[in-house]
């Protein structure tokens, strides 16, 4: 498998001196999403938890709603890229007939295989959940990713998407050049089938049907991501039904309003300092503040 980051040279200048050295970088890599033999979309990823991503994108995309409806899976390495061909059921097979088209998007590209205008803005998957979070709790699931970002703390270029839990802390966290990738990739790894989604595994009689079977990781928690809330990341954070947001920077006007259709809790601005809620602030239990006036 291609690696996910490589050493470059480089002349750095910083306190006016110039001084030679190296520096790592991130890999990008187009992966393409191939079902039944045809390409949806083409993305330009991390090339890491492939399995996870493929899984993540047809689960976040609406072309599959469980991992059982894929039959079979396989990740092709190309000279070029990478392809992770999955095969459908025969009712989620037609159903994307209809749709398929070849696109190829650039880094972290949120609407490539979209072919409508209703389609890219479609109503977002409601989210219904009792869960009640602390201010402390929204700060811990924050400061859970910096030390998990084993990627990021190398390269200082990629983003992240993690999932909090009170009960667990991090339960997982992907890493992408492209902020829409990793949430897919998180989106997979929640599905609880990346560790046997593998042609190996597959070849050896283990089969997605089998997956689908595995322990599954709930999602009443918080999904945090180091990067901007865009639409794309809501309508994903909707399909795979999280209740809480949590973003390191602010919420585009279109997110702000979808989040609100989807009954998400959308926190951006989450600093060390402090953190903004947009939608849905009933689900934030304003603990005793101690140190107001």
């Amino acid at each position: 498998m291609t690696p996910s980051s490589q050493r470059v040279s480089r002349l750095a200048f910083r306190d006016g001196v110039f001084s030679e050295g190296q520096r790592a970088i991130p890999e990008e890599t187009a992966v393409a999403l191939v079902y039944d033999g045809g390409t949806q979309a083409v993305m330009m990823a991390t090339p890491t938890d492939i399995e996870d991503f493929a899984l993540g994108f047809s689960l976040t995309e609406g072309i599959i709603a469980d991992p059982s409806d894929i039959t079979d899976f396989e990740i092709v390495e190309q000279t070029n890229g990478i392809e992770a061909r999955m095969w459908l059921k025969s009712e989620r097979s037609q159903a994307l007939a209809a749709r398929r088209r070849n696109l190829a998007g650039p880094t972290g590209c949120g609407l490539c295989g979209i072919d409508s205008l209703e389609e890219a803005l479609r109503a977002p998957r409601p989210v219904t959940s009792d869960l009640i979070v602390t201010p402390a709790e929204i700060e811990a699931a924050l400061a859970s990713l910096a030390p998990a970002q084993a990627l990021n703390r190398e390269t200082r270029a990629v983003h992240a998407a993690g999932f909090w839990t009170r009960e667990q802390g991090l339960v997982a966290l992907r890493e992408d050049v492209g902020r829409h990738n990793a949430l897919d990739k998180l989106a997979g790894a929640l599905a609880g089938t990346a560790d046997i989604l593998s042609a190996s595994s597959l070849s050896d009689g283990v089969t997605v049907q089998d997956a689908d079977r595995m322990s599954a990781v709930p999602v009443n928690g918080i999904i945090v991501l180091t990067s901007r809330i865009s639409v794309e990341l809501i309508q994903k954070t909707a399909m795979i039904g999280a209740p809480i947001l949590v973003a390191v920077s602010a919420p585009t006007a279109l997110a702000l309003r979808l989040a609100e259709q989807a009954g998400i809790t959308l926190v951006g601005i989450a600093r060390g300092d402090g953190f903004e809620v947009f939608t849905h602030p009933q689900r934030l239990d304003p603990e005793p503040l101690s140190h107001v006036a």
